[in-house]
């Protein structure tokens, strides 16, 4: 089998002087070439170290007779982006990201790749990348930062900020807690959008077995980088591509293992858009059917007591994947260039879980302490729920795990909001009261680029009266990290004219998540019957205009113009 690099040679005489010029030799144009990119910048803590781990993969690369070339798209972090525009940007940068993984792998003509990331959107941006190059690639992650004292973790700043707002805890304690949250680089230490995404591409056979969710500081993250770079010129020389091994059958492996570890709602914009690279279609539903049933297993925050650099002294993606085998198509490919099966296998063989036991063994704790066995689960049916109705026609995502038992059923009077900047400050001085349904809309991904609502959610949760008492509905998303009663993603969102957008101050919300409901079920305080408030819901449809356009000039214009749904994945076409 020729290889692409050379082929490329042929097509093109200037490329052997081009690359010679920064210090090729001749012996490296005949080698494979592999391209290694990675997000690495000094953007946040997910990315900061990334360059340690490019340095290691050249390093396997070039002693496996590979010639391996570095390539920077540096991503940026929401958490340094909340509270302020620079959160609409966020999930349009996935895309550029993707979209320059794609101009560099196809503009020089490489034979496979390595692409290292950490975080929310630079790790499903990767996988996006990756597909559409369909070319060999191993996927690398920076791990996981450690907890600061007492286990202090990021996402308990946003509850903290306000309970600070609300008078509850002084300044100098919230300034504590802001200054030990992070003490190292890596991913968020909760089970949030990075740390779900980082275990998917396990999760998908694209990642050496293991490795997702290493702690950022160890000595066996390096270890795991060397090798990605020895083993990807093995795959290119095999011309075993992405297609091969990631299928629909490895989708469900993902979904399956997602629904285990309660993983973030944001995977529904994610694993979808992915497919949609494959050109496989993977619906929500399918996310909600394969969750009903499934055993949710993995006690990590925000919704359990550990934080997330304990998911790897459990034994990460393979221990789980050991609890829920039944329900995994174990002859999947895998970068191993084995299926999951003998990769399973060969783990129990080869000292792994040994490893891991050593570091539980610091903390005195067992596995299932982390991790629990299949049949004394946190949960029987899954995390996530799509809700539909007339309010949500195309659906809405909940992830019920992290939803307060009182709010699985309930009818609430609407408080709509048209911005979060309205809704959290009727939320923090109490404006909403129990029983009540805040609405944020037009934060779509044609609103405004689709940001996350945490700081409102977190002012919901943190509250021991509202969190238990209100929903958040909005047509924008939820951080990783967010829990309570908080339904996203609805669509049609508003800035398309769904539901969303007509409801309005008085109407009654039905949330029923065991029967997946989300309606309009009265207007003006009154019961009615679905007819009449279809009825009333399509003469304000008459009457509605649509807001002028957020952006008119720039990346967020052109995302919003073309945009598709977020229960489609929020992907560009």
């Amino acid at each position: 089998m020729e290889l692409n690099s050379q082929k490329v040679r042929k097509l093109a005489p200037e490329n052997d002087p081009l690359k010679m010029g920064m210090g090729w030799s001749v012996e490296d144009l005949d080698k494979s070439q592999i391209m290694v990119e990675s997000t690495f910048g000094d953007s946040h803590p997910g990315s900061a170290h990334l360059n340690v781990f490019v340095e290691e993969a050249v390093k396997g690369i070039n002693e496996a007779g590979g010639k391996g070339a570095r390539y920077y798209t540096t991503d940026i972090c929401d958490g340094i982006a909340q509270g302020h525009d620079g959160i609409n940007f966020s999930l349009v940068h996935r895309d550029m990201i993707a979209n320059m993984i794609e101009i560099h792998g196809n503009s020089t003509g490489f034979d496979g790749g390595v692409f290292i990331a950490s975080c929310d959107k630079s790790v499903p941006a990767c996988l996006m990348g990756l597909a559409r190059l369909d070319m060999p690639s191993i996927v690398v992650t920076g791990g996981v930062m450690d907890a600061g004292p007492d286990l202090l973790t990021l996402e308990q700043i946003g509850a903290y900020s306000a309970m600070c707002q609300r008078g509850e805890i002084t300044e100098e304690k919230l300034t504590y807690y802001k200054h030990n949250a992070c003490p190292s680089c890596g991913a968020c230490s909760f089970m949030g959008t990075a740390s779900t995404m980082q275990i998917m591409a396990e999760s998908l056979g694209l990642m050496l077995p293991g490795s997702a969710l290493m702690p950022a500081a160890c000595d066996d993250l390096k270890e795991v980088a060397y090798q990605a770079g020895k083993q990807i010129v093995k795959l290119a020389k095999m011309g075993l591509r992405a297609s091969d091994i990631v299928t629909m059958k490895s989708f469900e492996n993902a979904i399956m293992v997602h629904a285990a570890i309660s993983g973030s709602s944001n995977s529904l914009l994610h694993i979808p858009a992915m497919a949609h690279e494959l050109g496989l279609e993977l619906d929500s539903d399918t996310f909600d059917c394969m969750h009903r049933g499934a055993h949710y297993l993995l006690d990590i925050r925000p919704a359990g007591k550990w934080p997330a650099q304990f998911f790897y002294y459990a034994g990460g993606v393979p221990a789980v994947m050991e609890e829920i085998k039944e329900h995994l198509h174990l002859d999947v490919m895998t970068v191993t260039g084995k299926t999951l099966g003998e990769n399973l296998e060969d783990l129990k063989k080869n000292g792994f879980y040994d490893k891991c036991e050593e570091y539980l063994k610091k903390w005195g704790l067992k596995r299932t302490d982390v991790i629990r066995k299949y049949d004394n689960a946190i949960g029987t049916d899954g995390t996530i729920a799509i809700l539909k109705g007339n309010l949500a026609p195309e659906g809405s995502v909940v992830k019920h795990s992290a939803v307060p038992k009182e709010m699985f059923k309930a009818v609430l009077r609407a408080r709509p909001f048209d911005c979060e900047e309205d809704a959290i400050a009727a939320v923090l001085s109490h404006e909403v009261k129990p029983g009540d349904a805040v609405f944020i809309r037009y934060e779509g991904p044609k609103g405004s680029g689709m940001p996350e609502m945490f700081y409102t959610t977190e002012a919901i949760s943190s509250d021991p009266e509202l969190g238990k008492s209100i929903a958040l509905i909005t047509d924008g998303r939820f951080s990783g990290a967010s829990k309570g009663p908080a339904i996203g993603h609805v669509s049609p969102e508003a800035a398309d004219g769904g539901p969303i957008a007509l409801v309005e101050e008085g109407d009654l919300i039905k949330i029923d998540i065991p029967e997946r409901i989300l309606a309009v079920v009265g207007i003006g305080g009154k019961e009615m019957p679905e007819e009449e408030v279809n009825k009333v819901l399509e003469e304000r449809r008459k009457a509605w205009q649509p807001k002028p356009q957020k952006y008119t000039k720039g990346v967020l214009k052109v995302y919003s113009e073309h945009a598709v749904s977020a229960m489609k994945g929020g992907y560009m076409v």
